[in-house]
């Protein structure tokens, strides 16, 4: 049930006007009582930015060294264990990279990291002109191209295939120019990752402002104007969350699942090369499980938007934990008991219902998201 609380002059003004019916002026009004309930967001807020999505993103620049550093042995040595190094390496740095989308806003997106990082679709035709018609790919000439020739999903291509019979790709197959172009792009990878890390860490324009994490944490505070309450903190939260579920749900799954296994289209399954995507897609809501727990899996219990959510109604913040969860089990289960990559899934009947299942869990978590948390905004008296 939702806690509301009567204030101690509007319950005085009930009790007298029940013991003498009320006269004068005050006759036949109708007190309202005070409703609503209270929370102190310091804690989260401080919690959810430097446990949370400082941790990530420092997570992801780390990883992004140890990928350069594999791409470097890559081509120093290439032989089959350091291909398959780099591929492990990609995996691990698509982890917070995915697992942060569930707050996608502030420096990754006004420093257009985004993009330089996770453009999809692919340009493969570009990529082969680029590998045929060039070499050296020195980091800064790279910089200077098109998102979909650099990032994630460039790398992605040229470490595993392209991903139609299988995701194994063995050395021989890479060819000089290709591990060349690779480890221009980890370097270039490694730039970008670095410099989320430090907006959020050290200055959010790179320019003397200040970090980003330090305008999260003090909203409203010397002239902080991209934050002007503890409201907006929160609401930029909730509306990330339902922001990645909506995309994963109706984006990233719908769109090549289609109407029908006719209309079924596998060109447009995300991390298709690598069969990465059933992990990239739990990944998205495990990060959003993150920013609601306000912790990773496993770490002690700190303030995430469940406790915002239990101060108001502690059914729906139950709930809603468990909404996640569901979604999350209901992403992996697409695989079925023979490991089906997604990009086939969409292509079997049986793998169509199990994909079917997840769009629902995902919706359901969408609209409890929407129409019962983020309206709690309005209610909460700061």
């Amino acid at each position: 049930m939702k806690q509301f609380k009567y204030g101690a002059i509007a319950l005085a003004l009930i009790s007298a006007l029940a013991a003498c019916g009320g006269s004068g002026s005050d006759e036949g009004k109708v007190v309202v009582p005070e409703t609503g309930f209270s929370f102190d967001a310091d804690a989260l807020i401080v919690n959810l930015s430097d446990e949370v999505i400082v941790k990530g993103y420092s997570t992801l620049a780390d990883r992004g060294e140890v990928l350069l550093q594999a791409t470097q042995t890559l081509v120093a040595t290439p032989t089959q264990a350091n291909l398959e190094a780099a591929q492990s390496a990609w995996k691990a740095a698509r982890q917070p990279w995915e697992q942060g989308e569930s707050h996608i806003f502030g420096p990754v997106d006004s420093l257009g990291i985004d993009p330089h990082l996770d453009s999809w679709p692919l340009n493969t035709t570009d990529l082969k002109t680029v590998l045929i018609n060039s070499s050296g790919f020195d980091a800064e000439t790279i910089k200077g191209w098109n998102d979909d020739v650099q990032g994630f999903h460039t790398m992605e291509f040229l470490l595993f295939g392209d991903g139609i019979d299988d995701n194994v790709k063995q050395i021989d197959e890479l060819t000089a120019n290709e591990r060349d172009y690779l480890m221009g792009l980890a370097e270039v990878f490694r730039d970008y990752t670095k410099q989320l890390a430090d907006a959020w860490l050290v200055s959010h324009d790179g320019q003397g402002g200040k970090a980003y994490g330090e305008l999260l944490k003090s909203p409203g505070v010397d002239g902080n104007t991209f934050y002007s309450s503890q409201v907006g903190v929160l609401e930029e939260l909730i509306k990330g969350m339902i922001g990645i579920v909506d995309e994963v749900g109706n984006g990233k799954i719908a769109d090549p699942f289609g109407s029908s296994l006719a209309n079924a289209d596998t060109s447009k399954v995300e991390s298709q090369y690598s069969w990465n995507s059933l992990t990239d897609f739990s990944d998205n809501i495990i990060g959003v499980r993150n920013v609601y727990q306000g912790e990773f899996t496993g770490e002690a219990d700190k303030q995430g938007i469940i406790d915002f959510v239990r101060a108001a109604d502690a059914e729906l913040a139950s709930r809603v934990a468990a909404e996640i969860d569901s979604a999350i089990l209901q992403i992996r289960a697409i695989e079925g008991t023979d490991n089906m990559p997604f990009r086939q899934a969409i292509k079997d009947e049986a793998g169509r219902a199990r994909v079917q299942k997840a769009v629902d869990a995902l919706a359901t978590l969408q609209a409890s998201l929407e129409n019962q948390v983020l309206p709690l905004l309005k209610e909460w008296k700061v």
